[in-house]
C-alpha cells in the first residue's frame, strides 16, 4: 500500500510541475483557423509582441494566478510569485479542485501542496497523512534532470517545460505562430491590454529546442491567446489543447511584476528525494 500510494503521489506532482508554468502540450479542437493579417499588419503584430517579450523577460519576476482544467484527470489552482533572472524560481500554493487527481491527494490528507522552485529542482510539501507513509518527511525534492523515471521518458519534458515556463516563453511561444493576429483592445482586471492570438503548429516553430519539447510531448498545434497592457507586460494567458483525457485549458494572471521571490531549499531532515522514493519502492538497491 505504501508503495502504490507513493506511486500516485509521484505523478500527481510530476502533472503540477508541467502544468503550473501554463503550458498546453497536445493537439487542440481542430476548426477553421482565423483570416490571416495582411504582411504589413502581420509584421507590425510581430514587432508588438518582440517588444512584450523583451519587458516581460526584463521584469524577472511576477505574481502568478492560474486555472487548469484537463479533462476529467484534474483541476487546479495555483497562486504565487515566480522569478526568471537565473533559472525558475518561486513559492505557489497549488490546490487539486476536481478530477482524479483530487481524489488521490484527498486520501493522502490534504488536496493543497506548497511547491518550491529553485533553479536545478522544486519541492513539494505534502500533509501528514503522506508524511506517516514516507519516514516522517512532508517535503519531496524533484530534481529535473529525474523526472524522466517517472514517465519511461516524457518527465524529462515535464522539466524542461517547469524551466521555461515564465510569461515572456509564453510570448515567445505565440512568436511561433504563423497565424498571429491583434485582437483588439479588451479590459482584463481594470486594466487596458492588448488581445492577441494565433495558433502555434510544433513544425514550424523555428526555435530548436522548443521545437524539441513540443514535438517529443506529441503537440502537434495548440492555441495561444495573451493578454499585454501598455507597458508591455503580459497579464493575461490562455491556452486550449486537446488530449486523450479530455480538452485541456488553463488561464493565467500576472501581476506586480518586479515583486520580490523567495524560494528557500526546505530542511533537509524533513525532505525526501523523489529518486530514493521510487528506489525503495522498487527495492531498487
Amino acid at each position: 500500500m505504501q508503495g502504490t500510494t507513493v506511486r500516485r503521489v509521484g505523478l500527481v506532482l510530476a502533472a503540477a510541475t508541467a502544468l503550473t508554468g501554463v503550458a498546453a502540450c497536445t493537439s487542440p479542437d481542430s476548426s477553421d483557423g482565423p483570416a490571416q493579417e495582411d504582411p504589413a499588419a502581420h509584421r507590425r503584430s510581430l514587432a508588438a509582441l518582440r517588444s512584450a517579450e523583451r519587458a516581460t523577460e526584463h521584469a524577472e519576476s511576477a505574481r502568478v494566478e492560474s486555472t487548469t482544467t484537463m479533462g476529467s484527470l484534474m483541476s487546479m489552482t495555483a497562486d504565487g510569485t515566480l522569478g526568471w533572472s537565473d533559472g525558475v524560481t518561486g513559492t505557489l500554493t497549488i490546490t487539486y479542485t476536481g478530477g482524479t487527481m483530487a481524489d488521490t491527494m484527498r486520501r493522502l490528507g490534504s488536496t493543497s501542496m506548497e511547491a518550491r522552485y529553485l533553479p536545478d529542482a522544486y519541492y513539494a510539501r505534502m500533509g501528514d497523512t503522506f508524511a506517516e507513509q514516507a519516514g516522517g518527511r512532508h517535503w519531496i525534492r524533484y530534481a529535473y534532470e529525474d523526472l524522466e523515471a517517472l514517465t519511461g521518458g516524457s518527465g524529462a519534458h515535464l522539466g524542461d517545460r517547469m524551466r521555461g515556463t515564465t510569461p515572456n516563453q509564453s510570448v515567445k511561444l505565440l512568436l511561433s505562430s504563423g497565424d498571429v493576429r491583434k485582437v483588439g483592445e479588451e479590459t482584463v482586471r481594470g486594466r487596458t491590454a492588448t488581445h492577441w492570438s494565433g495558433t502555434v503548429a510544433a513544425a514550424d516553430v523555428t526555435d530548436a529546442d522548443l521545437r524539441k519539447q513540443l514535438t517529443e510531448a506529441g503537440v502537434t498545434t495548440e492555441t495561444v491567446d495573451i493578454w499585454v497592457d501598455k507597458r508591455n507586460l503580459l497579464v493575461k494567458k490562455v491556452e486550449k489543447a486537446r488530449m486523450t483525457t479530455g480538452l485541456m485549458t488553463q488561464t493565467a494572471h500576472y501581476a506586480d511584476y518586479g515583486v520580490a521571490v523567495r524560494a528557500e531549499r526546505p530542511p533537509r531532515s524533513d525532505t525526501g528525494d523523489f529518486e530514493d522514493l521510487m528506489r525503495k519502492q522498487t527495492g531498487t538497491p
